[in-house]
This record gives C-alpha cells, structure tokens and sequence, in this order.
C-alpha cells in the first residue's frame, strides 16, 4: 500500500486494527514507535548494484493496555513525518515483532490493515543458473536407459546391486 492511500482511508476509520497473516490481530494497545524512510543499496547475487525505497512503520505493544492510537492520530504523526524527514509517497513496510521481527507489506480489508507476509526471492535468476521452474516428470517415464544413461549423476539399481555389496 501507498502512503497516500493509508492517508485516504485513516478519515474514515473509527478505529486502527492491524491483522497479522495468522488472522490474529495485533493488540489494540499497540503504538506506532517509528515512522522512517528507508533505503537499501545492496548488490545482488548476479553483481547487480541495486536500490529499495520505503516508508517504515514499526508497531509495539507492551503492558500500556489503556494505550489507544486514533485514525487521527496517526494522520497527524505521518504529517509531520512527511515534513521533517520529506516522506515521499511510496510504499509502506510494516515492522513488527512476533516470534522473530517481522517486516510485512500493507494492504487493507473489510475494515481493517492487513499484514501480508514479504517473500525473498533471487533478483538474478538468469546470472544464476536457477531454472524459472523445476521440471515435472512422471515417474512412470523414467527408465533405466533415462536414470542410467552415462554421464548421469544418478543410477538405476541393477537386479545384482544387492550381491555386489
């Protein structure tokens, strides 16, 4: 999700809920201790030099049950995160802390943000030699010419691979 798209629905919401993946909801006591701008330069593993730009969010919850951050809230704490760090609008990361910290991407449903699980994945496949999909075979067409055949990696037992050993 955009920034400006998470600006557009928090008017007309009466209260924040965040879902994790799990269907769980983060506790409603939850505060958002940082709003950033992040980059990443990183290399790629096919040697390409790469850039990342996103809007952070970190949600914390401890013991503060009566602790409660209104739509309105949040508006004015992105506001002001806009005009002192120049946020630009760009997608939103969410950080927040399960078993592991978790970074997630932002969308939103029936009322409420939904935490969606972030994916790796390699970038340069083509440099890497990672086949697009691994190729399906029907073991019933493999045989002993095609499991055995020289210069494979793998054989076929032979009927006497037994009294060999």
């Amino acid at each position: 999700m955009q920034l400006s798209k998470l600006k557009t629905l928090l008017p007309e919401l009466e209260q924040i809920r965040f879902r994790l993946p799990d269907g769980r909801f983060v506790p409603d006591h939850f505060h958002i201790t940082e709003v950033g701008w992040i980059t990443r330069h990183f290399i790629d593993c096919g040697g390409t030099l790469r850039n990342e730009h996103f809007v952070h969010f970190q949600l914390w919850h401890d013991h503060d049950l009566a602790h409660r951050l209104e739509p309105a809230k949040l508006l004015r704490i992105i506001r002001l995160s806009e005009e002192k760090l120049g946020l630009p609008d760009a997608a939103i990361e969410v950080e927040h802390q399960g078993t592991t910290i978790g970074r997630y991407d932002l969308d939103f449903r029936d009322g409420h943000f939904e935490l969606v699980n972030k994916q790796t994945a390699c970038l340069a496949t083509d440099a890497c030699g990672i086949p697009a999909q691994k190729p399906k075979i029907r073991l019933a067409d493999i045989t002993a010419d095609t499991c055995c055949a020289p210069g494979q990696d793998a054989c076929c037992p032979t009927p006497n691979a037994a009294a060999d050993v």
